[in-house]
């Protein structure tokens, strides 16, 4: 949708407003590419990870995007849809000059049920606007990411997030209880809200995680909590990485439902335990909060400080767990990575059982690689049967062509571990475009079932190609990481 379309392009202003088509040259590269860490390293030195888009449109509504996605259809465009531009694995990654389809126009809570704790609001609205919209009535929407500012309701659900409450209220999978979303063909699909239903597969599964690439959506009914009377929070120091996984695991195999639950490893714990003498000893941090009632809270809070005691935790003062509150929506890459470093994170999730030999071993192999990094891991989003492992690796400044190689065989050794412990390859950040090279590994057949039904539903391959492992465009650009 260029110059070269005037046709196509007429029409879409037509539909949308000649204010919200945009081809000019810095729109479209500020379009190319997310937050995904190697994009910006190529940015670093004028480069992009993909291509440029051919052309940025803004609808307003659901019909509007219904429209836009017969129109390229028809004239034989390709589309990426895109919030707000906050994914790490390059999920909205141009690679053959496809159109990118920006949906924050689509910014309204368009109702609050009360009655039945449901939440409906359009795909392209700000997170954190969506949080404090519900806040003003007593609600919370419990789907807390550190890029809640900076990331929108339906990239929440494309994919397939998690919150800093989840060990709580769950991840947006969890939450999701209906959906509409445009068709590759530009046809609607509705998923009505229910509590509960058995009419076969979930459709609402088809559509949560997967990325733009079998649909795009443009609303979404979610369940939503009373805002709690109290959170307390608690700082713990930990004798060993064992303890501290032990407390943990009976924690949440008790039924207790801490709002967060966080450990760090020593080398996290170290930058945030500085002048708490407890931690003379007592090496690896936890950061628990406990919310709802006064009572429940209270509650729960004696029965996990039980449970942690018996772990041989002691408790220590609460500076830390103010830092993190008052610093919980930042994010520390940027300035790593505008001086010069590689630096990345990467999300793994995994049983209880599996944790320590995934942390030994990934932590030895990021060492082996370049023994003078950065390697720190905490876990976060913890679950009766598993956690989140969430590893920063940060290499020092080099030349792109060193720093670039050796990024790449740092993912490739730290998700090939993953698998071979029995994990799996992301938590809550996606597949995107950076995790294809793995896919193959982790879903075996069920990567053929996905293209099968992407084929059925796009057989022309016009949403998103060459994601989540999918079948790229024919001419699309192949991404070296290397």
């Amino acid at each position: 949708m260029t110059a070269a379309d005037p046709a196509t392009l007429e029409a879409v202003r037509a539909l949308v407003g000649d204010g919200h088509v945009a081809t000019d040259r810095d729109t479209l590269v500020r379009y190319a590419r997310d937050r995904l860490p190697f994009g910006i390293f190529k940015a670093r030195s004028g480069g992009l990870p993909g291509t440029v888009p051919r052309a940025v449109v803004r609808p307003a509504s659901a019909e509007e995007v219904a429209e836009v996605v017969r129109l390229a259809a028809r004239d034989g465009h390709r589309i990426i849809p895109f919030g707000l531009g906050s994914g790490v694995l390059g999920g909205t990654t141009p690679l053959g000059g496809e159109v990118m389809l920006d949906l924050t126009r689509l910014d309204r809570l368009i109702s609050l049920d009360e009655v039945n704790g449901l939440a409906t609001v359009e795909a392209g609205m700000n997170g954190g606007a969506f949080e404090a919209a519900l806040n003003a009535r007593g609600w919370t929407s419990g789907h807390l990411p550190q890029s809640i500012h900076i990331s929108t309701v339906g990239g929440w659900a494309a994919c397939r997030g998690g919150g800093q409450a989840s060990s709580r209220y769950g991840k947006i999978e969890d939450i999701v209880v209906g959906l509409k979303a445009v068709l590759p063909d530009g046809r609607p699909l509705v998923v009505r809200p229910v509590p509960r239903r058995s009419v076969g597969p979930s459709l609402i599964d088809l559509f949560v995680g997967s990325e733009g690439t079998l649909g795009i959506i443009t609303e979404l009914t979610l369940r939503i909590w009373r805002r709690p009377e109290v959170e307390t929070g608690h700082v713990l120091a930990f004798p060993g990485l064992e303890a501290a996984w032990n407390a943990a695991r009976r924690i949440m195999q008790a039924e207790i439902r801490p709002l967060v639950l966080r450990l760090y490893d020593p080398v996290e714990s170290r930058e945030r335990a500085a002048g708490l003498a407890e931690f003379d000893g007592h090496p690896v941090m936890g950061i628990l909060m406990f919310s709802g009632t006064a009572a429940l809270a209270a509650a729960e809070r004696d029965a996990a400080l039980s449970l942690a005691a018996e772990e041989g935790a002691v408790e220590t003062g609460d500076a830390p767990y103010r830092h993190w509150q008052e610093n919980r929506y930042l994010s520390y890459s940027a300035k790593w990575q505008e001086a010069g470093y590689f630096m990345d994170t990467i999300e793994v999730c995994a049983p209880w059982s599996a944790l320590p030999a995934l942390y030994a071993r990934a932590r030895e192999a990021a060492l082996a690689i370049c023994p003078g990094m950065h390697f720190g891991a905490h876990w976060s989003h913890a679950y009766a049967d598993g956690s989140c492992q969430y590893m920063t690796i940060r290499l020092p400044p080099m030349p792109d062509a060193e720093g670039l190689a050796l990024h790449a065989r740092l993912w490739d050794a730290i998700e090939g571990i993953t698998l071979e412990e029995g994990g799996t390859l992301a938590h809550h950040h996606g597949a995107g475009l950076f995790r294809n090279p793995y896919l193959r590994r982790e879903l075996g057949t069920g990567l053929d079932v996905l293209q099968a039904i992407k084929d059925a539903l796009d057989p022309d391959n016009r949403l998103n190609p060459g994601k989540l492992g999918l079948r790229p465009a024919p001419g699309a650009i192949e991404v070296r990481r290397g």
